[in-house]
């Protein structure tokens, strides 16, 4: 294979760059937005091998050295036992960084494996397990905010899944209250598409650990709801950030939730009800109508 020559060089050095600064403005969005981290904060970034954490760590670093207030991050992985697992990936690459760490050593693995029938998916009581883990070394550590690489695409397959499996209208918070109402737990990829990660994890080269070394298979509803998102934007490209923008977008008064919207206090006032609040919306909608191929003819 031929090497690239220098202009492909340069765009492929172009595109990256135009790539990482993308990642980090969306990021530095979202801290803002939700107001993710404040001054004085120790932030733990929970690690866990695979491209979106190792993306977070990466992005939140560069954010750090740039940002007009203090804080620090701290990177946490546990190292569940899972046999295969290489052990000496992470504090290798974690020290090339010069970031503090904690490699926690916790064998939920044979828990997990011990209560799940075979055949089953591991992935929900492996997750409760380690988030357990996880809450006990922010608080050994002082963490005030424990930071997930929860991104975009995770945000709307759950926003799916409770849709279709659990009758509720809820997605991932960015930003929400532990369980154990101890600590703040932030998303900050909460704007970044998971392609984008994906290809910054390429170019940045990080030393990915496989997710599947404990055998189990990723939960087949929110494999098909990836699918579906995945097949939408092909046919129809802008659909997912569309969706994606109906989340901060929310009309309670055009839902049917009573607990959100008071609907025996409405009244005619006599006047015109506000734009984002009328009933007949169509137009909105044209520009997504498919159009009969008879009609186009």
């Amino acid at each position: 294979m031929n090497a690239p020559t220098a202009k492909q060089a340069h765009k492929t050095v172009y595109e990256a760059n135009k790539l990482e600064k993308r990642l980090r403005r969306l990021v530095g969005e979202a801290i803002a937005d939700f107001g993710m981290i404040t001054a004085s904060d120790r932030v733990m970034v929970c690690l866990s091998g695979g491209k979106d954490s190792y993306g977070l760590l990466d992005i939140l670093l560069k954010l750090r050295d740039a940002a007009p207030l203090d804080f620090e991050i701290v990177a946490v992985h546990l190292d569940q036992r899972h046999p295969g697992y290489p052990e000496r990936v992470l504090p290798e690459y974690l020290s090339r960084l010069g970031v503090h760490y904690r490699i926690e050593q916790q064998d939920t693995y044979s828990v997990v494996k011990r209560v799940v029938p075979e055949g089953k998916t591991m992935c929900g009581l492996c997750s409760r397990l380690r988030r357990g883990v996880l809450y006990r070394i922010a608080g050994e550590l002082g963490a005030t905010k424990i930071a997930l690489g929860h991104h975009r695409d995770d945000i709307l397959e759950t926003f799916f899944l409770n849709l279709f499996f659990g009758g509720t209208l809820k997605a991932m918070p960015p930003k929400l209250a532990s369980d154990d109402g101890r600590h703040v737990v932030i998303r900050p990829l909460a704007y970044v598409p998971e392609e984008d990660l994906a290809a910054y994890a390429g170019w940045r080269g990080f030393p990915i650990i496989p997710c599947n070394l404990c055998g189990s298979q990723e939960n087949l509803q929110r494999a098909q709801a990836k699918t579906m998102l995945r097949e939408w934007e092909r046919r129809f490209p802008g659909r997912v950030e569309s969706i994606f923008g109906a989340l901060t977008n929310v009309v309670p008064s055009h839902l049917l939730d009573r607990s959100l919207f008071d609907f025996g206090a409405v009244t005619a006032e006599g006047a015109a009800a506000s734009r984002r609040h009328h009933l007949d919306s169509e137009e909105n909608f044209s520009e997504f109508a498919t159009v009969p191929a008879a009609v186009r003819a």
